[in-house]
């Protein structure tokens, strides 16, 4: 395939990385412990963990798991915040040779139940907060061992005691302190055993499991570090890289970016267990100079314009990646205004083990668009029968590349229906690609309107919306109309209060055509988003379709 695109790489960047570098994920790691082993790795709440306490830690609860009975692939469960006791059991999983299966801690009874069956998981590290949801579904599933954790356990909190009735139930610091009296028996693990089962969010129907081999992370994260070095020789950096952490590590973004690249730098990751509380994220940072700042556009917006978030050390911040959903451009312009760094907007999927495309890190342009093909990655413009479209034409965007899943977690069927023939992953997304090699995305094909048989694209207009300067934030929806089929509806969050629904339409006037141009707007205090950040529009739409029913029985 003609990668086209290299010639506007940056410079320095390779075309392609040395997937054999490492035999596992596993291995790359341990090479950080070893190699920063006198560095701080993670810090919580104040607590500090060095890269050679990661290891020691890690390698102890490794030895435990495997004196449990588990066996090289089996599967367990991380159903955990950011604390401390997520990197320590994600690494301890990969290093028995087991398979991670990363949890939303927020999910209800039947998604959980539905995930645990999934994935045949039959040991979960999990909060004692969220142990009342497993309680109710633990019979219906294959759990036989659980970990329990308190939000104290690596800060010097006593045990907790309570095990929730929880069959053969281990506090998370006493399982540690077995470990150490134990010594790891080292699986051999090679390129084509399977790391984690990371969970789609179940959107395009039942959530499955992507199947993330050793050899996709390791692609991923050589990938992902050649392309942040023209960003991080933006600024003179002193002492050691610091890199927030507020995402949830359970999601692909943050638990590839925020954990594993991290560890690959020599990072100290400073871990939020709660994003949501703005002020203490904030008091958090104060002690802290920044040098990356992953995040997602609703998380960007709100920071940029909390005044006490303007006040933080940013000289030195080098790179602020955004993922997970569009970087608007009022959001791009406003976090440059108050940070001095761009964001640079990447693109990936969990079937992409995260990033495979993203924005040069060392420009303070805004394009627009997901940027280009990373290192290792092909990226195609297809029509609905698998076909090239033209140049600048609208199609699916289809990758190829080492970062891409093995399949769906056992639903042939499901992966048959993503691939092409010759090894491309049917994203569901659409885009255009320029002559220069950058993909812009116009939409999901589920979240397209269509207008008197027009195609309108929920981004476009959410990107005129929130331009406005009394939106903080919107979302763009259709909704069903006699003599359109459908007409856009959106819900919008100010920024200030005097903002009227006269004003917003008029401003759309300006800015959009006729059959683009909302219908309707409708005022939030707040909007639905997912734990990562994104603003659920599928949510939206539902109960606009439910109003709609029950006005017209």
């Amino acid at each position: 395939m003609n990668k086209f695109w290299l010639q506007n790489y940056p410079a320095g960047v390779p075309a392609d990385v040395n997937v054999d570098e490492y035999r596992s994920v596993t291995a790359l790691l341990e090479a950080s412990y070893e190699k920063f082993k006198n560095d701080n790795a993670y810090v919580c709440m104040g607590r500090f963990l060095t890269y050679g306490q990661v290891d020691e830690l890690s390698s102890s609860l490794a030895a435990w798991l495997q004196s449990q009975g588990l066996k090289k692939g089996d599967r367990v469960a991380i159903m955990l915040p950011n604390l401390l006791q997520f990197p320590i059991a994600a690494a301890a999983i990969l290093r028995a040779g087991l398979i991670i299966v990363n949890v939303n801690p927020m999910y209800t009874p039947r998604e959980l139940e539905h995930q645990l069956k999934d994935s045949g998981a039959e040991t979960i590290f999990i909060l004692d907060s969220f142990a009342p949801t497993l309680v109710e579904v633990i019979q219906r599933t294959p759990i036989k061992s659980v970990i329990l954790s308190g939000a104290g356990d690596m800060l010097g909190a006593p045990d907790g005691t309570n095990d929730f009735g929880l069959p053969n139930a281990t506090r998370f610091n006493l399982a540690l302190a077995a470990g150490r009296e134990l010594e790891l028996q080292k699986p051999d693990i090679g390129p084509d055993d399977i790391a984690v089962l990371q969970y789609t969010g179940g959107t395009t129907g039942v959530s499955k499991g992507a199947v993330l081999l050793h050899k996709t992370l390791v692609a991923n994260l050589l990938s992902s570090e050649a392309w942040t070095q023209p960003g991080l020789k933006r600024k003179t950096l002193t002492g050691q890289f610091n890199m927030v952490t507020a995402i949830p590590l359970y999601h692909v973004f943050a638990f590839i970016v925020c954990n594993l690249l991290s560890n690959r730098l020599g990072a100290l990751s400073i871990l939020i267990p709660n994003p949501r509380d703005l002020p203490g994220m904030i008091k958090t940072l104060q002690g802290f100079k920044i040098n990356s700042f992953p995040a997602v556009n609703t998380l960007f917006n709100s920071l940029a314009h909390d005044p006490e978030f303007a006040k933080l050390d940013f000289s030195e911040l080098a790179v602020s990646t955004g993922g997970g959903m569009a970087v608007q451009e009022a959001v791009a312009k406003k976090w440059l205004e108050v940070t001095g760094c761009p964001i640079s907007e990447g693109y990936g999927l969990t079937e992409t083990s995260a990033g495979i495309a993203s924005n040069p890190t060392d420009t303070d342009a805004y394009t627009g668009t997901i940027g280009l093909p990373m290192p290792g990655v092909e990226i195609r413009i297809i029509d609905d029968n698998g076909n090239d479209v033209p140049a600048g034409e609208r199609g699916e965007i289809a990758i190829r590349g080492p970062q891409v899943m093995a399949g769906y977690w056992q639903r042939p069927d499901e992966t048959a229906n993503v691939m092409t023939p010759d090894g491309f992953f049917k994203s569901g997304d659409i885009g255009i690609m320029d002559e220069r090699g950058y993909t812009r995305i116009v939409d999901r094909k589920k979240d397209m309107i269509l207008v008197s048989g027009f195609n309108v694209y929920p981004n476009e207009i959410e990107g005129v919306v929130v331009s406005h300067p009394g939106v903080l934030e919107c979302a763009a929806i259709g909704v069903p109309d006699k003599n359109t089929g459908e007409a856009v509806k959106v819900f919008v969050v100010k920024h200030d209060p005097s903002l009227t629904e006269a004003d917003l339409i008029e401003f759309c006037k300006e800015q959009l055509t006729g059959y683009k141009r909302p219908r309707t707007i409708e005022f939030r205090d707040d909007l639905p988003k997912s734990n990562v950040g994104k603003i659920l529009r599928r949510e939206l739409r539902d109960e606009v379709l439910k109003t709609a029913a029950q006005a017209a029985e």
